[in-house]
């Protein structure tokens, strides 16, 4: 017989999930929605409109929220510096390649390889530093996500699926990933202290001014007034949807299930992109490129889900399984 509080845990326990699934659906859409930006405007100019008016919306959020910054006014000081240095890395960085290679390759290469070899370039990292104990399953993961993004790469040069300018745009979404592997990395000792939609509030607003400056030059080469409805309406989405909104949800699931559990519905992102790739911009993938995927997140996935062990045997102190979980807490800027 299902009790009344029984029937509320699950309750509990389903809508950190709904609220991370939410999540996923706006960030899978994301890359569908600035490759159309991109095909109106310059691809900085679309950065930046995506950006800033994300960070717009981000500063709205926070002071909706009515959160003061916890701690001494000089440890919240420098953790708000801290966070916008982090953007430097993770908004400016991570979206001057995104975008730049959305100018040249489909969305749907992006959803690939930025959701699914950034956790592999993190464990990779792990790995070769010692961090983490390399067990039979992650190192086989590995092995099979770096074949497959080989596999993927050489579908990509092929004349049938885009050429050189395909692969040059894979090669920079790839560097889109490196970014996001090394904030996921740097992240938690940077941010520390510092409230999430406080520090995803100024590393975007930081990052949104240097991709202003970016965008600068571009700007008096768009035909403001002939742009249609469309690229307003889909901005719009971009910054509020898939940038603010998807980071507040994202925080909040991770705050109730863990970055452990939350990191892996990561791994919805593609599938969500792939639907949007192909029926609003009838993008699709060559034979070779599609193989490559596939072994790709089968890499990965098995990668990612396997525990994560410390370097040595002892068992670790709090504080650094604190650490170690953390590693997932980053919010994808996709």
């Amino acid at each position: 017989m299902t009790t009344t509080s029984g029937t509320a845990k699950r309750g509990r326990a389903g809508g950190p999930y709904a609220l991370l699934m939410v999540t996923m659906v706006l960030w899978g859409s994301a890359f569908a929605g600035s490759k159309a930006v991109v095909a109106q405007v310059p691809h900085s100019v679309g950065a930046f409109l995506r950006f800033g008016f994300g960070a717009v919306a981000l500063l709205l959020a926070l002071a909706l929220s009515g959160r003061r910054s916890p701690g001494r006014p000089g440890a919240a000081a420098r953790g708000g510096w801290l966070a916008a240095a982090a953007g430097v890395l993770g908004v400016f960085a991570y979206n001057g390649f995104f975008f730049w290679g959305l100018s040249l390759a489909p969305s749907l290469d992006a959803g690939i390889l930025i959701p699914v070899m950034s956790p592999v370039l993190t464990s990779a990292f792990l790995l070769l530093t010692g961090r983490e104990r390399a067990g039979w399953a992650r190192v086989t993961g590995l092995a099979l996500g770096l074949a497959g993004a080989a596999v993927f790469f050489l579908g990509a040069g092929g004349a049938g699926a885009g050429g050189s300018s395909r692969l040059l745009g894979d090669l920079l979404f790839l560097a889109s990933a490196a970014c996001w592997a090394t904030y996921t990395l740097i992240g938690p000792r940077i941010l520390a202290g510092v409230e999430p939609l406080r520090a995803t509030t100024y590393a975007t607003c930081a990052g949104a001014l240097l991709l202003g400056a970016l965008a600068a030059p571009d700007l008096a080469d768009v035909a403001w007034r002939e742009l249609p409805p469309g690229v307003w309406l889909n901005t719009a989405y971009l910054a509020v949807g898939a940038t603010a909104v998807a980071n507040v949800l994202y925080y909040r699931g991770v705050g109730a299930v863990g970055p452990a559990r939350a990191s892996l519905m990561m791994f919805t992102v593609p599938v969500v992109n792939t639907l949007c790739a192909t029926l609003l911009l009838s993008e699709s993938f060559g034979p070779l490129q599609a193989t490559g995927a596939l072994i790709l997140l089968l890499g990965a996935t098995l990668a990612a889900t396997r525990p994560r062990l410390p370097a040595h045997r002892p068992a670790p102190s709090a504080t650094l399984s604190r650490r170690l979980r953390s590693s997932g807490d980053r919010a994808p800027l996709s």
